[in-house]
């Protein structure tokens, strides 16, 4: 791979990784990684999660967020795109 190109994959690499490890502590943050529903559209629900995630321009908001609820929340933040999800899966909706 050419240096520009290279530089583009490795970002976006870094990006999913940043995103991954967010949405992974939201999750079990809130509850939601335990409450998940384990039927057949859970890959189709996570990937359009990720999506959402990935769409987010609120990273270092989120991080923040999670650092100071170390112990536990009861639902996201208002701007995670993934709240409304996390909150059906845990029964808070």
């Amino acid at each position: 791979m050419g240096g520009e190109l290279e530089d583009a994959v490795m970002g976006l690499m870094k990006r999913l990784d940043e995103r991954a490890g967010l949405m992974g502590r939201m999750m079990r943050t809130v509850g939601a990684s335990d409450a998940m529903p384990m039927d057949f559209t859970l890959e189709t629900t996570m990937r359009a999660a990720i999506h959402r995630c990935m769409g987010c321009d609120r990273p270092q908001d989120c991080a923040g967020w999670l650092d100071a609820h170390e112990d536990g929340a009861r639902q996201t933040p208002d701007y995670c795109r993934n709240g409304e999800l996390f909150a059906r899966w845990t029964g808070r909706d």
